[in-house]
């Protein structure tokens, strides 16, 4: 149900459930906290998410456990769909998820939580969950108007339409829709950030998120704390160094 790969540095995380969209039930839910635990503690140095085949990324929750539930077991649900976006986006390295194909409901709003997100041509994405007259729970109705315009999430979130990649790309949701094998193109974009030190894209990724918080004083000094701690990582000597005697940096990650 939730496939481990390895390409060198970067690790990947495949729903495989084809037959059903690589929709996540209980058990799936399961073995994707296992997933992230595992590869947050190896050398990875980037993740990529993904789905099995070319018919989906993830349709979210699986529609067979959306029965009759008690407020508890709704808001439990809730929580832990949150959890686990959270999980993704405390990694100590950059998550790309690649849309290949259906990114709809729960598994659009957990890609939301990666740093980045790339589509195939065929990617559709959307929050069907109106349709159900059900609000989304994943994390989605917070982390898409922090990604794009406040009336295009409103838009996707209450009228439950799809988009295409292109009208996502557009809106700024996807960072760019892949030309070719898709994992190759994923492989690719992972590449340029795998050699940068990880301690300093985490103070920049700090520092960008917190901008969404915060009104422009205080983001500027988070800015100058987040700075002066990048200053007293060994990697900034060795990056300065390597700079100023024309050869590749090698970072040690402290």
């Amino acid at each position: 149900m939730i496939d481990i790969e390895r390409h060198g540095v970067c690790a990947v995380i495949r729903f495989n459930r084809p037959d059903a969209l690589n929709a996540l039930n209980a058990n799936g839910l399961n073995t994707l906290e296992d997933a992230l635990q595992q590869i947050s503690k190896s050398d990875a140095r980037a993740l990529i998410l993904t789905g099995a085949g070319d018919r989906a990324f993830c349709a979210g929750a699986d529609i067979n456990e959306l029965g009759p539930r008690t407020a508890d077991q709704v808001g439990s649900a809730s929580r832990r769909g949150q959890a686990i976006g959270l999980r993704i986006e405390d990694l100590p390295f950059p998550s790309i998820a690649l849309w290949n194909g259906y990114a709809l409901g729960g598994g659009l709003e957990l890609s939301l939580a990666c740093t980045f997100r790339l589509a195939t041509p065929n990617a559709m994405v959307g929050f069907p969950e109106i349709k159900l007259g059900i609000c989304t729970g994943w994390g989605g109705t917070q982390r898409l108007p922090r990604l794009i315009p406040l009336q295009a999430a409103l838009d996707l979130l209450m009228s439950g339409r799809l988009i295409d990649a292109t009208m996502a790309k557009e809106i700024g949701l996807v960072h760019s829709i892949t030309d070719g094998d898709p994992m190759s193109a994923a492989l690719e974009f992972a590449k340029q950030f795998t050699s940068n030190s990880l301690p300093a894209m985490g103070l920049v990724r700090e520092a960008v998120l917190r901008a969404n918080e915060q009104n422009l004083e205080s983001g500027f000094r988070t800015e100058t704390d987040l700075s002066t701690l990048s200053y007293q990582l060994e990697d900034s000597a060795e990056g300065v160094a390597a700079f100023l005697g024309k050869r590749k940096p090698n970072f040690q990650d402290r």
